[in-house]
């Protein structure tokens, strides 16, 4: 069963799988949020990877471990980014190289695809064109929030659509929840000032919207 068994090899590939998951983990932690857990993991994975390739050598062997290889990773009940389901796969593309001996070939790969990577990453590339927005104002209950901001949302917002109405503090205050587009982000004060003046100067919070389609 294990007459094409190398250790030697084995080590070497581990080895090698263990430095580029350094490389790999570097790319991924430059000038991005992360925990170690996560980080730890795609140190290991090209060497766990590559080990159950140089272990099962043969052609139908390897292509039983190459099954066995991505099913190791078991995606977490909590969705994972873009960048970490691709950075998974990155690690474990390197694994694959490294485990059938083709060392010079992954180290290439992973320096190419982890620059490519930080290239795109801290670019513009793919940026939304527009900036949506969240809004979110108080009023009193008094007030009658239909079309109450209209003028000004004709003034500053390119589009602007009412997503959400909720009471608050025990049914005396409504809560106004809008998805905007500010027609030039340098005056949000001037709009936030404005809306100040028409809410009796209630709370007003505006940020970037969440992107959803982050998360895979």
């Amino acid at each position: 069963m294990f007459e094409n068994f190398d250790l030697v090899n084995t080590l070497v590939y581990t080895g090698a799988g263990l430095l580029l998951g350094i490389v790999i983990a570097e790319f991924y932690m430059f000038r991005n949020t992360y925990n170690k857990q996560f980080v730890v993991t795609l140190v290991l994975l090209p060497a766990i990877v590559g080990a159950v390739i140089s272990i099962v050598n043969g052609s139908v062997g390897t292509g039983i471990a190459v099954m066995g290889a991505f099913s190791l990773v078991r995606f977490r009940s909590i969705p994972g980014t873009a960048r970490e389901i691709g950075f998974i796969f990155f690690a474990m593309a390197v694994g694959l190289a490294t485990g059938m001996g083709y060392i010079l070939y992954a180290a290439v790969f992973a320096v190419l695809v982890g620059v490519a990577s930080l290239a795109l990453f801290n670019s513009k590339f793919g940026e939304p064109k527009l900036a949506r927005k969240q809004l979110r104002i108080t009023i009193p209950e008094s007030l009658d929030y239909t079309g109450l901001f209209d003028d000004l949302f004709e003034e500053f917002t390119r589009s602007h659509k009412l997503k959400r109405v909720r009471t608050t503090n025990m049914g005396s205050l409504f809560q106004l929840s809008y998805d905007i587009v500010l027609k030039d982000e340098n005056k949000e004060k001037d709009m936030i000032d404005q809306l100040r003046c028409r809410n009796g100067n209630l709370d007003i919070v505006c940020g970037y919207i969440s992107d959803a389609s982050d998360v895979l």
